[in-house]
């Protein structure tokens, strides 16, 4: 009996056939090993336990995911940028890997669709798509392997809805940026922080808000502090930018 013979966002996928069908569309290749896949779309927060007392999730692909992607893309950009150094690479494949740009890739992808979880949308969740898209790189990669996993990512993904040109050319690190305009306008930033505990996720949450001479500009959240402080930079520097050339 397949994995996914359970509600999904208000349906129900009737049989591993259905969801072999979409997962098709979303790879571009037919499947091999489908329970790989079923489990990449099951969020920890959907846990369930086989009678053998196994828990079923899909935070181990996730992991396996994102490694085989920072491989994937050291190794196509090593290629693409033959006389770049390693400064330069490490940024462009920390732009690709950004958790807003890994968000934005799934739902284009369609992943937001099949993904089993029973959290409710907030901003706490934002990275849940994501981390299924990373989850799904596993199973690629357990099924196919490297070459195939590579070949998908590129062409599949990097190439039909990311422009290379322009993420080389645009800076994402919005809390560098934000550090610079205040150091150029002699501006006082301080962040202040508040940590949460979620059931939900069964992890701690934290979220910041940025201030600049008492003024609030941003606020974020996320699972560490940094990427809290990202969210809150990027409101932030949206607000800055257009002072920024002054």
């Amino acid at each position: 009996m397949s994995l996914f013979r359970r509600r999904l966002n208000g349906t129900y996928l009737s049989d591993k056939r259905e969801f072999s069908s979409r997962l098709k569309k979303i790879l571009g290749f037919s499947p091999g090993n489908l329970e790989l896949y079923e489990i990449a779309f099951i969020h920890r927060s959907a846990t369930f336990i086989l009678p053998n007392g196994k828990k079923v999730n899909n935070e181990r692909l996730e992991y396996l995911g994102d490694a085989v992607l920072d491989a994937i893309l050291s190794d196509y950009l090593f290629e693409k940028f033959p006389d770049a150094n390693e400064g330069f690479l490490t940024k462009i494949r920390s732009r690709i890997v950004n958790r807003d740009v890994l968000n934005l890739l799934a739902v284009s992808m369609g992943i937001n669709k099949i993904l089993i979880s029973k959290i409710s949308s907030s901003h706490l969740t934002k990275n849940l798509y994501g981390n299924a898209f990373e989850a799904l790189i596993g199973s690629v990669f357990l099924d196919k392997g490297f070459k195939k996993t590579k070949k998908l990512f590129i062409k599949n993904v990097l190439n039909k809805y990311l422009d290379l040109d322009v993420i080389v050319k645009t800076d994402s690190d919005y809390k560098s940026l934000v550090f610079e305009w205040v150091q150029k306008h002699k501006s006082n930033l301080i962040f202040t922080y508040n940590e949460e505990y979620d059931f939900n996720l069964k992890k701690s949450v934290f979220s910041t808000i940025l201030f600049i001479d008492k003024q609030e500009f941003g606020e974020g959240h996320g699972s560490s502090k940094k990427e809290a402080e990202q969210e809150a930079a990027s409101q932030a520097w949206k607000r800055l930018k257009d002072n920024f050339a002054s």
